[in-house]
């Protein structure tokens, strides 16, 4: 006997939209790339304001892009354009004129604003002041700053433990900012710090950090421009990481293949047309992947093993021609115990199982036989999923057996999403504190860091929801659409006592809220930030650990924000007052005070300030990249990993589904509603299908369903999609997300990281009843 949940916190819609279907792309970026990076930037900044700031983005001595992590090149930057659509499209967002002050909020209540879909939310415009929601209120208010930390500081004092609040960090905060919050929140006694990661690569970290030593990737750029191959797995870099596609470019003109691996067929891994060179402007484009292995949803270990198995057997016919032997005994542990493993394994059932006939599989195998530089990229396709820890471990094998890992052209690439969700965890913004990292903290400031694990994300939001949990505080981001299982998530955050989010414009995540709501409103990465006259810098962390500045060039729109760092400053002085042992208010006064006490808490950090200003910043160290490990359980070997496959089955009613952006979104922010590398216009309900799966079931294009997950015995729905017929794998399918994350069960994670299982939730499609 299913139970069901209350109706849904997210959009839920009585009727569609005018959706128009065309034929997908085969081809990314181009002259419409261009034209509809300046058309949201004109519509939501004007000229001067818009194209001022983007010839400053990702600039050396200008500002890092907020929205991916794909790192800046270390020398050949183009001085017109270093950003890509998705970029331009994130700016004109934050650079907007549009702003919401009290008499928006007064006009407003917050009932009617959550009736908005998420791309009409954020559309509004920039937050301009901070506001308040008082308990059995239906309207923001406005609120001075002092007021409002006042608030919070006595609600926080209030609490009968400090491990009755949690902490969020959204992937945007500076180094400066999270260094500074994690000390605040440590220091006021809790380790409650659920961030993004917990949501994304938490599944790569968990895994690197166990087989050699480091939860990051191990290349750089210029590795790209001197491999071998490229493998790109589970990910979509011509929607998600578009700069990534001038690098592939370059790989390719220097002779590089590239192996794609995706249950969807992606204009970005199929071919680029580079709007900055001649022949990209005249339309003409580059081949990216020279072998498309299209696989199943979550058969990407099986694939793996089908590859390795082969490349085992050609390595007993030529012992030492296909792995590299001497890496092996160097500098690794359970290489006999894998090949023990590997020995058992039936290439044809691993193909079966991956989806992806023999023939090509046998093909990729043969390109990779006799190479060792080799790169392999991964994102969420990989990471969430409930082995996906296994899956990276499993990579990992493939490129030690290669000794494709601490040299040019070779390593590990997990490619992440935010712009410093890396920055964020080297400044200790993890619900985990080792011993030496509390050990630093207590010699530089004084006090005790909380000894206890604090909690991650899923585990807060269970905790919310038990009732163990009071207040919530958001260091940006859009935390209930970001999160799985939207009802279950909603209903946890309405029985906090308080919510505060620090926000840059409205989301979702503000009109589901606690009995008190707080938005205090920040600058943006492009909005000047001067104290006491002197503009100040921060920096970020990008994919490849490369620590550069940023810094603001637009007049922000308001003078009621403040920086992310001034907020956590004063919000510690009101909060700790004379028990805190932390001079806040020098911290505050100029961010280089922050950065001299990191490199005395924080490895590579040494000489900060001036490091940070150097053009294009610094690497952080990295042992792997040198072919230097140091694991916990193994010393200074990598280790090798066996791991069983899956279970993959499915009742015969049942489809596996995978959440996706759209090609007009970052992360939870909607851009617009035009998905055209899918050729899906004018709706984001829809749901990708096999033609096969369709016929089978009675469904034709265009149909309206309703999608349901009965994990745990909860009845799970998302009702009102459209299905859109696409070259996807049979019982796969696809959908956008925040949409369909009510369906994502907040019980389902990864093994070993608890990482919400977003990218396979399995699903049952219902013809459209209509709601009473």
């Amino acid at each position: 006997m299913s139970r069901k949940t209350n109706q849904p916190a997210a959009e839920n819609p009585e009727k569609l939209l005018d959706l128009k279907v065309t034929e997908p792309k085969d081809w990314a970026a181009g002259i419409p790339a261009v034209y509809e990076a300046f058309k949201d930037v004109m519509h939501e900044t004007g000229p001067l304001r818009g194209m001022g700031a983007l010839l400053k983005m990702n600039q050396k001595g200008g500002f890092d892009c907020s929205s991916c992590a794909w790192p800046d090149p270390d020398d050949d930057r183009s001085p017109i354009a270093e950003y890509c659509e998705n970029g331009a499209k994130a700016l004109a967002e934050e650079a907007t004129t549009k702003k919401l002050t009290g008499e928006f909020f007064a006009q407003n209540p917050v009932d009617e604003l959550a009736k908005l879909n998420d791309y009409e939310i954020g559309k509004k415009g920039r937050i301009a002041q901070p506001v308040y929601l008082p308990e059995g209120g239906t309207h923001y208010q406005p609120i001075s700053w002092d007021e409002a930390f006042k608030k919070i500081g006595d609600k926080l004092n209030s609490l009968a433990s400090p491990d009755e609040a949690a902490f969020y960090t959204s992937g945007r905060t500076s180094n400066e900012a999270s260094f500074m919050y994690q000390l605040f929140v440590r220091e006021y006694g809790t380790n409650n710090m659920p961030d993004c990661s917990n949501m994304c690569h938490e599944s790569s970290g968990t895994a690197l950090t166990e087989v050699i030593g480091i939860g990051k990737g191990t290349v750089t750029l210029n590795d790209f421009y001197d491999t071998d191959v490229i493998i790109i797995m589970g990910q979509n870099p011509g929607t998600n990481h578009p700069r990534m596609l001038t690098a592939l470019e370059k790989a390719k003109k220097n002779g590089a293949k590239i192996i794609a691996i995706n249950p969807l067929h992606e204009a970005g891994l199929t071919a680029f047309k580079d709007p900055q060179t001649v022949k990209g402007f005249l339309g003409i484009g580059v081949k990216l992947a020279d072998i498309y292995l299209q696989v199943n949803i979550n058969g990407d270990m099986a694939l793996l093993k089908a590859i390795e198995k082969l490349l085992l057997d050609a390595e007993k016919e030529k012992p030492g021609t296909i792995f590299d032997q001497e890496f092996i005994k160097g500098n690794t542990v359970g290489y006999h115990e894998l090949v023990k493993h590997l020995e058992k394994q039936d290439v044809n059932k691993l193909c079966e199982a991956a989806g992806v006939p023999v023939e090509q599989v046998q093909e990729a195998a043969e390109m990779l036989k006799h190479k060792n530089k080799i790169i392999v990229c991964w994102a969420m396709g990989i990471t969430q999923h409930l082995n996906g820890v296994d899956t990276i471990k499993e990579i990992a094998n493939f490129v030690l057996l290669k000794g494709s890992i601490g040299k040019p052209g070779a390593g590990l690439c997990p490619v992440r999403g935010h712009s410093n969700v890396q920055g964020n965890r080297t400044m200790l913004i993890w619900e985990k504190l080792n011993d030496a990292e509390a050990k630093k903290l207590k010699e530089v400031f004084g006090f005790d860091p909380p000894k206890e694990k604090g909690l991650d994300t899923v585990e807060t939001i269970k905790a919310m929801h038990k009732g163990k949990m009071k207040f919530f505080f958001a260091m940006g981001g859009n935390f209930l659409s970001a999160t799985p299982d939207t009802n279950y998530t909603a209903d946890a955050i309405r029985k906090m006592d308080m919510t505060v989010h620090v926000s840059t414009k409205l989301n979702r995540s503000h009109l589901v809220h606690g009995k008190e709501a707080l938005i205090l409103p920040c600058y943006a990465r492009s909005d000047k930030d001067i104290i006491n006259g002197i503009e100040q810098i921060v920096s970020c962390e990008n994919s490849m650990g490369v620590v550069q500045q940023s810094k603001g060039v637009l007049k922000p729109i308001s003078d009621q924000f403040l920086s992310e760092t001034q907020i956590v400053c004063r919000l510690a002085k009101t909060t700790l007052k004379d028990r805190t042992v932390v001079d806040w208010a020098l911290y505050e006064s100029n961010y280089d005070h922050i950065r001299d006490v990191i490199a005395k808490v924080i490895p590579g950090f040494d000489d900060y300030n001036t490091m940070i200003r150097k053009p294009g910043g610094f690497y952080l160290p990295n042992g792997p990249r040198y072919g230097k490990f140091k694991t916990d359980k193994y010393g200074d070997k990598a280790a090798f990993s066996v791991s069983e496959l899956p279970d993959n089955k499915l009742a015969d009613d049942e489809y596996m589904m995978a959440s996706i952006r759209s090609h007009d979104q970052f992360n939870t922010t909607i851009y617009g509603l035009e998905d055209r590398y899918r050729g899906v216009h004018n709706e984001r309900r829809i749901i990708f299908m096999n033609e096969k799966d369709m016929q089978n079931a009675g469904f034709k294009a265009g149909d309206n369903v309703d999608l349901f997950n009965y994990h745990d015995g909860i009845e799970r729905a998302a009702r009102l999609f459209v299905i859109v017929p696409y070259n996807i794998p049979e019982r796969n399918t696809a959908t956008y997300y925040p949409e369909t994350n009510v369906l994502v069960p907040i019980g389902s994670v990864a093994v070993g990281s608890n990482t919400p299982v977003s990218k396979r939730v399995i699903i049952k499609i219902k013809k459209h009843i209509p709601q009473k």
